[in-house]
């Protein structure tokens, strides 16, 4: 047997950094998944979201309740974005998502709380994330001390002296358990989805490759549209049986409430399966190979798991990382998922969520269909 030889063994080593350095998608991944995962940890997860959207129904305006208000957001967990005429007003807010907190100040406030009468301001919040207000919440009783040791006084102490003078009572909407199921399993059908869909459609075309039958389909009058949307259409399918799967789950298995309509909600689905199909078809495009497109597939699912709200609180994130997430069609699905499910929203509560993924869907199809053009040359 012959001895062991350096040169040799040299030899296999320059052969693997040439081998890396043609492969540049490889390369690419092996710098740019620590980064991103360094950038994402460590300054978009934020637990503890602040500046929270609130917004103020004042049916009564004097200094107590202003001194409230601005109590509220010297706490920095609310940012008050303005008033609303009513309660129909607060309500069609938080089921939209336009805003995470209404206040409600009741007529006549004031008048009861100089009689002693010990009134009630109203907090509604919508709970579809338990973690995204709690801390939040932790702070609203507690300011009612705070505000009435610098207002409630001199003259008026004594409505103090056997406890508040007034009260914020809390009604946390659409999830009042705060139960974490609720929020997670409706989210869980846009990662599984996402993941399976980018994944499938990703190794489609470079299956085709490898296999060597790709010369075959290049030899066809099909064209680039046919081509794609054909190979698209049996996973939509795929991806409709899995939704169901992942419903009756979340029905009969996790007790999640199935407030609005399931042909809504399934019409939403296919949207975005779409979306992540005509995604996995463009990675597929780009990739030289099987192994390149399942990397290029955990690159996309990285920052769809970690910015979309699935993982943390989409509002808790900095400026940079929401307009990332922005981009994305899972952070717009998980908000309609769970709109539909838990708060029975309809289509005009929708579509601000929904045209979004249609735009991604088309501009990404363009791009397909651009890097497949490339590849009949």
């Amino acid at each position: 047997m012959r001895r062991w030889s350096f040169e040799r063994f040299w030899g296999v080593v320059l052969k693997e950094f040439l081998q890396l350095a043609r492969e540049r998608i490889t390369f690419a991944m092996i710098l740019g998944v620590p980064i991103a995962q360094l950038l994402l940890f460590g300054y978009a997860i934020n637990t503890d979201p602040k500046n929270l959207p609130t917004a103020i129904i004042a049916a009564d305006h004097s200094e107590f309740t202003r001194s409230y208000i601005a109590a509220m957001k010297t706490t920095g967990y609310f940012d008050v974005i303005g008033e609303l005429p009513n309660e129909e007003a607060g309500r069609a807010a938080l089921a939209r998502g336009d805003v995470q907190f209404v206040l409600n100040i009741p007529t006549g406030f004031t008048r009861d709380l100089l009689r002693g009468e010990r009134p009630s301001m109203l907090l509604e919040a919508d709970a579809t994330d338990p973690t995204a207000i709690a801390t939040a919440i932790g702070t609203v009783q507690p300011l009612v001390s705070t505000v009435a040791a610098k207002d409630v006084k001199g003259l008026l102490a004594n409505l103090s002296a056997q406890g508040p003078a007034f009260d914020v009572r809390v009604h946390k909407l659409y999830n009042p358990e705060g139960i974490t199921n609720r929020n997670i399993v409706p989210s869980l059908m846009g990662v599984i989805l996402s993941m399976t869909m980018v994944m499938m459609t990703g190794l489609a075309m470079t299956r085709e490759r490898e296999r060597g039958t790709m010369e075959n389909l290049l030899a066809t009058p099909v064209r680039p549209l046919e081509m794609m949307t054909g190979k698209i259409v049996p996973y939509v399918f795929i991806g409709l049986i899995q939704a169901t799967i992942i419903l009756a789950a979340a029905r009969w298995v996790f007790g999640v409430p199935i407030v609005g309509s399931l042909l809504v909600l399934y019409l939403v689905a296919l949207v975005f399966v779409a979306a992540n199909l005509t995604v996995g078809i463009t990675l597929s495009s780009l990739a030289q190979n099987q192994l390149q497109a399942m990397q290029l597939t955990f690159f996309y699912f990285l920052p769809n798991m970690l910015l979309s709200g699935f993982m943390f609180p989409f509002r808790g994130m900095p400026h940079w990382a929401r307009v990332v997430g922005s981009l994305l069609p899972m952070t717009y699905f998980n908000r309609l998922a769970r709109g539909i499910l838990l708060k029975g929203n309809r289509f005009p509560d929708l579509w601000p969520d929904l045209w979004p993924m249609l735009v991604f869907t088309a501009v990404v199809l363009i791009v397909a269909l651009r890097f497949y053009r490339k590849t009949l040359d």
